[in-house]
């Protein structure tokens, strides 16, 4: 198993980064796992804007807003990338599910992987209390899932100013 959670808050440069250790590390071609669902404009265009970036780099695109651990059960050899986590768990926060069920089923598929696995997700615990119930409860469940998540992971890599900052295990040499 080796699972590298990339951590950041927005416009951190967790992303590009994630995208560099995973190119880094792959034997073949990686897998992007794209969490995102676009419910407006704005955020067809951001999922564009990130599809062309990606565009000639040998990327291959899973779009996988709910089920992770099942597209992860199915993907044996091949290394991941999934962006973004808490727009995973925004996903199913939306759709009322059981986050804890969620959580855990994700981090079993984890365990077991052979291949790398790299997990981009934001920090959202600080800055300020927000100012409603869902707010709040998604910053509670964001930050247990990161921990969860950090836990089972190898290296785990906060991003601030595009500058990785390694909170444990190590980056590949030369990175």
């Amino acid at each position: 198993m080796s699972v590298t959670l990339v951590l950041g808050g927005a416009r951190s440069g967790k992303s590009a980064l994630a995208e560099r250790l995973t190119l880094s590390v792959a034997q073949g071609a990686p897998l992007y796992i794209a969490t995102a669902q676009a419910w407006d404009d704005e955020m067809r265009e951001r999922i564009a804007l990130h599809r062309a970036q990606r565009d000639g780099q040998g990327w291959q695109t899973l779009e996988v807003p709910l089920d992770l651990a099942a597209a992860l059960s199915d993907i044996k050899d091949q290394t991941v990338l999934i962006d973004c986590l808490t727009l995973w768990l925004t996903n199913h926060l939306l759709a009322e599910h059981d986050l804890a069920a969620e959580t855990a089923t994700l981090l079993s598929a984890l365990a077991v992987r052979a291949a790398p696995t790299i997990l981009v997700s934001n920090e959202v615990g600080l800055g300020i209390v927000p100012d409603n119930a869902l707010a709040r409860r998604f910053r509670d469940d964001a930050g247990r899932l990161n921990q969860r998540v950090a836990a089972l992971a190898d290296t785990v890599v906060f991003t601030a100013a595009g500058l990785p900052m390694v909170l444990k295990g190590a980056l590949p040499p030369g990175f």
